[in-house]
């Protein structure tokens, strides 16, 4: 007896399509397509995972820069600052201190120049 797989192959085929769902063209409809689509977005997804942590450090390198600029340093003179005065503050939590709160900042800057004029 032969047993036919179509209920098997029409949940595999509606749940690549639900995934697909959005696609432009045929990659959205066509089960070939569907597939090649779905396999490249893993990779990229993989990919893009490692992209956004390069993303956030340059946004918070050109947030901190920006604001040790309004101070009247460079970022670079303020990083060497604060490891010559022994800060140990990461770029994350500089950045969110240069946006949110400019007054810890200033301080910050201010313990960065004394410790390059020592």
């Amino acid at each position: 007896m032969r047993v036919k797989g179509s209920s098997a192959s029409r949940r595999k085929l509606k749940k690549l399509f639900s995934i697909t769902k959005g696609y432009w063209g045929r990659k959205k409809n066509v089960y070939r397509r569907a597939r090649e689509a779905y396999l490249k977005s893993l990779t990229r997804m993989f990919h893009d995972r490692k992209l956004k942590k390069r993303d956030f450090r340059k946004l918070w390198i050109m947030r901190i820069n920006a604001a040790a600029r309004a101070n009247g340093m460079r970022y670079s003179v303020l990083m060497n600052g604060l490891k010559k005065a022994n800060i140990a503050i990461n770029r994350k939590m500089l950045a969110d201190l240069a946006v949110h709160d400019a007054p810890a900042f200033a301080q910050l800057v201010a313990k960065a120049r004394e410790a390059m004029a020592a």
